[in-house]
Order: C-alpha cells, then structure tokens, then sequence
C-alpha cells in the first residue's frame, strides 16, 4: 500500500457564527489542503497520476473555495467542517478497485490544522449540523 498527497493553496473569507470571540467577524485566510489517497500502483507504476488528482480537486473544490465568502457554501465553516465537505465532493469520485481517499488535511494557519478521515474512523458521534 501506498499513500500518495498533493497539496494545494486557496484564499478566502469567512466568519463563525456560532463562535464567541474574534473569529465571530469576517475574516480571512491562505488555507492549505492535502488530500491524500492509499492504493496499490497500476501498471504505469501509479497510485493515481498527480495531473489528474490536481484537475480533479481543482474541478470540485479550489474552484468554488478560492477567492469566495465560505460561509455561502459550508455552513459553520470551521477548519472540520470544511475538510468534511471537501471529503464528502471527493470521496466518491476517487473510490476505485485499486485506491480510496484516506484523508483530508486543512490548514487555517501555518500551524493550525485538521485531519479529517471520513466517518467510518471516528470514534465520537458526528451530527452534521
């Protein structure tokens, strides 16, 4: 088994509705994604072409993230609800016989991040409001 990531690089505004403090008024960041799928290599030697990976997440996350106000896309778009959405667009379109999505990484800072690995891991109950 193999873990392959490409990392990728999107600003944009949002604000926390549901939080007390400053982070409660509109701001934004430079967020950083690595999405990161496990498999076994084809017969070119690969998990997944990075090109297509690349095409793949800008098509159905950066380009509707980038440069946008959050908030009129996820709601509450704290860091794990926006690796959970970006999960939810690319899980499915990354599952084959020979690879799946393993996780989803977003930083809000340089050193503030989360790991999101789909519902079947986790051990709390997740509601989706």
């Amino acid at each position: 088994m193999f873990l392959l990531s490409k990392e990728f690089v999107f600003d944009a505004a949002h604000r926390l509705d549901k939080y007390k403090g400053k982070c409660e008024n509109l701001h934004g960041h430079t967020y950083r994604l690595r999405v990161t799928l496990v498999g076994v290599p084809d017969e070119e030697g690969m998990v997944m072409d990075f090109v297509e990976l690349k095409r793949l997440v800008h098509e159905q996350v950066i380009s509707l993230l980038d440069h946008n106000y959050l908030n009129q896309i996820i709601p509450q778009p704290t860091a794990e609800n926006i690796a959970r959405w970006v999960w939810n667009r690319l899980e499915p379109l990354l599952k084959s016989e020979r690879r799946k999505l393993y996780e989803v990484t977003v930083w809000e800072t340089a050193d503030s991040f989360v790991t999101y690995r789909g519902s079947n891991d986790e051990r709390c109950t997740e509601s989706e409001g």
